[in-house]
Parts: C-alpha cells; structure tokens; sequence
C-alpha cells in the first residue's frame, strides 16, 4: 500500500530522527514497523552499553505518529497527549531497536496506539506502549496552530 519513496519521506521527515538513523520498514494502513541502528553515542549506561530509555521514548512515539498518520490518510500534524511505556528489559547492547506500533482507533479529534520495541524478537519486548494523540482538527478547535 506505502511504497518505499512514502517510507523514506516519513523516515526523514524529522532532522532529530534523521539524526538518530530512524528506518521505516515496514507500513500498511494503521500500523507502522520501524528501527533505530545501534550506535555507541545511544548508550545511557556506559558499564553496560544498553542503549537510553529516551532512545526507546523516541522510537516508540515517532513510530507511533507515523500509525496514525496512516490511518488518518492525510498529512496532518498531531500531538502527544499521553504516551504509556512499560520498560520490560534492557535493550541488547549492539544490536539495533525495532518497534512495531498499531494505530487500532481514530476519531475526528483523537487517535489511539498500542505497540512494542523489541531488538531482534517481538515476542521478546523491551518495552510496550499505550497512547493517544491529538488530531490537528482539534487543535484548530483549541486556538493552536
């Protein structure tokens, strides 16, 4: 349905996350896969080498706009309104970050995610995330811009 010239626009459409070497691979309508690479400038735990929580935030909320987005089917700008992350385990020391996030309920004002961040396994998360964004139509509503 989104072919790669969609992933690589949505992949670099943010300099913090073209920074951070963030990848779509994967999208279809709600739901969106993407990765981070490992990168020794990630590390919050430097005895370790296991990549900082914000690195997983990161991923798991950029992951999650791009779900809604693709739900929605319009490019419109969204905002974070509540974003739940469970930290299951530490992410694998060298090994890149992946997370599959699904946007399963939009409204006119809200969207709704769930999803995970995993290194090389799904079914073995680092962390798991709940959400809900604001929808641009809403916050015209509101006075924002």
């Amino acid at each position: 349905m989104f072919g790669q010239a969609v992933r690589r626009v949505l992949s670099a459409a943010s300099p913090h996350m073209r920074t951070l070497g963030y990848e779509i691979v994967e999208l279809s309508r709600g739901s969106c896969l993407a990765r981070l690479p490992y990168d020794e400038q990630l590390i919050g735990d430097p005895m370790t080498g296991v990549v900082h929580g914000g690195v997983v935030t990161t991923l798991l909320d950029s992951t999650a706009g791009v779900a809604v987005l693709t739900r929605v089917m319009r490019p419109i700008p969204l905002a974070t309104l509540d974003l739940r992350i469970d930290y299951l385990r530490p992410s694998t020391p060298r090994e890149s970050i992946a997370a599959r996030v699904e946007c399963y309920k939009a409204t006119y004002n809200l969207a709704f995610i769930r999803g995970v961040a995993f290194n090389d396994d799904e079914d073995d998360p680092v962390a798991a995330v709940a959400g809900t964004f604001m929808l641009r139509t809403s916050m015209v509503q509101l006075g924002g811009r």
